[in-house]
């Protein structure tokens, strides 16, 4: 009875996750270190369109994004998420935690406090976290701005000597102009969490995170900050490959936070 009960929970935990799958996007090179965790290689660090390592050695993230954190939380467990590390062989976990959508603006507490819940037992299997803004019906994220400024300030204080986490400040902008909006917004974040530490930072882009060309010549005043790009495959076609090899190729470095093969709605 038991191993039919693990199987199920297995089972409800890949649909739950397939709707979010978390790789980074970068050039593939021979050395690359794979699946390797956090007391391997320390602090992560923007290089060209590439992340390092502490030994400043090409590094790979691979792994999976969680649904919104107010729905099916009870599923991260510490158990549940020791069986993506040692079956999947993941190296990082997102943590998706909503603003709107009965989220973090309408349950503060409860959603940093299972946010912090999760991330110290992912701090404890060794893998790297992102703790994700997860703007989306917001639109523009400077809605939330100031809540953003405390959370962040709050998290990356607590987490400052933590080479586990990283800062996803905004999933999604819409309608968000990347130099007039979304830039400005990152900016103010961003200067929060680079009080407490040099950690490595994701911003999103326009659009659902897709018009990451329009950073081209217009990149935030941040070394250790890649630039988002959400991919699925059943909705996002050539167009927005076409804007993230051009955004690499003018040196701009990704990130894919978000990636499947079903459409952008998880439909199928």
């Amino acid at each position: 009875m038991k191993k039919i009960i693990f199987i199920v929970v297995l089972v409800i935990i890949l649909l739950f996750v397939l709707y979010n799958f978390t790789p980074v996007f970068a050039p593939l090179k021979e050395n690359i270190l794979y699946t390797k965790y956090v007391s391997d290689n320390g602090f992560l660090h923007v290089d060209g369109t590439s992340i390092k390592n502490n030994k400043n050695n090409d590094f790979e993230l691979m792994g999976l994004s969680s649904h919104g954190l107010q729905w099916y939380n009870q599923l991260l467990t510490y158990d549940n998420l020791k069986t993506l590390k040692d079956t999947w062989k993941i190296n990082v976990f997102r943590i998706a935690m909503y603003t709107d959508e009965n989220g973090y603006i309408n349950n503060k507490d409860e959603m940093k406090q299972k946010l912090i819940e999760i991330t110290n037992n992912l701090i404890d299997l060794d893998m790297y976290v992102i703790i994700d803004w997860h703007t989306l019906k917001d639109n523009d994220p400077n809605k939330y701005k100031e809540d953003a400024k405390v959370f962040f300030d709050e998290i990356s204080t607590l987490y400052k000597d933590s080479p586990n986490i990283i800062y996803e400040i905004c999933n999604e902008p819409q309608n968000s102009d990347w130099n007039s909006q979304i830039k400005p917004y990152a900016q103010e974040v961003i200067a929060r969490i680079r009080q407490h530490t040099d950690a490595l930072i994701l911003v999103g882009t326009n659009r659902w995170s897709q018009d990451v060309d329009e950073v081209i010549g217009n990149r935030l005043d941040d070394d250790n900050v890649m630039y988002v790009v959400h991919f699925y495959a059943g909705t996002q076609k050539e167009w927005v490959r076409n804007k993230m090899i051009a955004a690499l190729d003018a040196g701009i470095p990704v990130f894919i936070s978000e990636c499947s093969i079903c459409d952008a709605s998880g439909n199928g």
